[in-house]
C-alpha cells in the first residue's frame, strides 16, 4: 500500500511523551517539540491491523512467548544484515536502556569505569551513574563539521574500564561506521578484557547508499565477545510498546543476564508487544522502504533551508537515524542563553548538544521524523527568531 507521511496527526492529550511532556521540559505548551526521538508518522498498517485484532479478543493475561517470536527479528538481520543469529542466544528485554543498565551491575563491579564516546545518546550517561559505576569518556573530534574517533585517546582509555558502550550506528551524529573502524574496536576490547555492549536499536535507519554493519558480525573474535542489543521500536514508531531483543556471544552471559531479569519477574511481553514486534520484522519492510526516502528528503530540506535562509546555522545530512546536529555556535549564545533562544523566540522544542556532552558548546539535536510542512514551519520559525537577533 502507498503510505501518506504528509499527513499531520494531532498527537497533543494522547498520552505522548513528544507533546504532552512540552510543559514539563520546556516550561511550555507554546512549541513546535522536535525533541525525543519518536516519530509522528502513523506505523505499518499490519502493525495496525495485528494490534487491532488482539484488542478484540478483549483478554490481556500472561503472556507466552513462541519461538515465532525470536525467529522474526532473526530473519529480519539474515535478510537485511546478512547476520545469521543464533536463536537461543536471544533474551528478551523492556528495552536497550534497562538492559545495558543492567549489563553493568551484573558484570562491572560497583565503582568500575566504563567508557562512552560523548557526544552520545544521553542515556549512556544515566546507564553507567545509575548501575554505580563511573564514567569514563573517549571524545569525538571535530574538524569542519566532521567527527571522528580519537584513536590514541581510545587505546589509553580502553585499559582503564571494564565495559565500553558503542552506539551503532551513531546517535547524535549519526554515523555509519566503517567495517575497518568496528573490527579496531573489537580488538581493542578484547586485548584488555572489556565488555562491549552494542547498541544497535537506530540499525534500520539508514541512508546515502552506506551499509550498515552489526558489530558481533566484523570477525570471529567479534561473534564470541561482543553482545548486542537491537529493537523495531525505533524502525516501526513503536517504543511506547517497550520491547527489544538482545544477542549473547554466548550462553554463560545470556545465563546471568535471564537470571537478573527473573529474579525481579520482569521477563515476558506485554500483549501488544508481543504481537507488533514479529508483525513489523515479518510484514512492515514495505512501509520501512516508503519511510526511508522521506526522512532523507527531510534531511536535504533542512541542509538547504539552513545553507539559504539561517547560513550561521550549519548542519548536514547524517547516515543514519532520523535526528540531525546543528551547529549553532556562530549565533555567539552561551548554551543557557541557546536552549533560552530556542524555546522562547523559535518556539521549538529540540534537544540541547548538552545532553549529549557537558564539554560542548552551541549545539542542538533536531528530529526531523515528522510531515515536512512541520518541518517547514518549524524552520520558518527559526529563521525569524535569527533574524530578529
Amino acid at each position: 500500500m502507498k503510505y501518506n507521511f504528509d499527513e499531520v496527526i494531532s498527537r497533543a492529550n494522547t498520552r505522548c511523551a513528544k507533546y504532552d511532556e512540552r510543559i514539563k521540559k520546556f516550561g511550555t505548551d507554546d512549541l513546535i517539540p522536535l525533541w525525543i526521538a519518536d516519530m509522528d508518522f502513523k506505523t505499518a498498517q499490519p502493525i495496525i491491523d495485528a494490534l487491532k485484532n488482539k484488542a478484540e479478543e478483549g483478554i490481556f493475561g500472561y503472556v507466552s512467548r513462541p519461538d515465532s517470536y525470536f525467529k522474526a527479528g532473526c530473519d529480519w538481520q539474515k535478510r537485511r544484515n546478512g547476520w545469521e543469529i543464533d536463536k537461543s542466544l536471544c533474551s528478551f528485554s523492556v528495552g536497550v536502556v534497562p538492559a545495558m543498565t543492567v549489563m553493568a551491575e551484573i558484570w562491572c563491579k560497583s565503582g568500575s569505569s566504563i567508557l562512552i564516546q560523548p557526544p552520545v545518546y544521553g542515556e549512556f550517561f544515566e546507564i553507567v551513574q545509575n548501575s554505580g559505576n563511573h564514567i569514563l569518556t573517549n571524545h569525538f573530534v571535530e574538524k569542519d563539521g566532521k567527527w571522528s574517533i580519537d584513536w590514541e585517546d581510545f587505546e589509553n582509555k580502553i585499559k582503564k574500564v571494564s565495559m565500553f558502550l558503542f552506539c551503532n550506528p551513531h546517535n547524535p551524529l549519526g554515523i555509519v561506521w566503517k567495517k575497518e573502524e568496528i573490527e579496531k574496536i573489537v580488538n581493542l576490547c578484547a586485548e584488555n578484557d572489556v565488555l562491549l555492549v552494542s547498541d544497535e536499536i537506530h540499525s534500520d535507519l539508514i541512508f546515502h547508499d552506506k551499509k550498515f554493519i552489526p558489530t558481533a558480525t566484523v570477525s570471529d573474535l567479534a561473534k564470541k565477545t561482543v553482545v548486542t542489543c537491537f529493537s523495531a521500536t525505533k524502525t516501526f514508531n513503536l517504543a511506547g510498546l517497550q520491547a527489544c531483543t538482545i544477542v549473547f556471544p554466548n550462553n554463560k552471559l545470556k545465563d546471568e543476564f535471564d537470571k537478573w531479569w527473573f529474579s525481579k519477574d520482569i521477563h515476558r511481553n506485554n500483549s501488544f508487544s508481543s504481537v507488533a514486534m514479529e508483525v513489523a520484522y515479518n510484514e512492515g519492510e514495505e512501509w520501512l522502504n516508503q519511510l526511508l526516502p522521506y526522512i532523507s528528503n527531510n534531511f536535504d530540506f533542512v541542509v538547504e533551508y539552513c545553507k539559504e535562509n539561517i547560513p550561521k546555522i550549519k548542519t548536514y545530512a547524517p547516515d543514519a537515524t532520523y535526528l540531525m546536529w546543528l551547529d549553532c555556535r556562530a549565533l555567539n549564545l552561551t548554551n543557557t542563553e541557546l536552549e533560552k533562544f530556542m524555546i522562547e523566540k523559535a518556539k521549538l522544542g529540540l534537544n540541547s548538544g548538552t545532553a549529549f556532552d557537558k564539554e560542548l558548546s552551541g549545539f542542538m539535536r533536531l528530529n526531523v521524523a515528522c510531515p515536512k510542512s512541520v518541518l517547514k514551519q518549524a524552520l520558518d520559525q527559526l529563521k525569524k527568531a535569527v533574524d530578529e537577533l
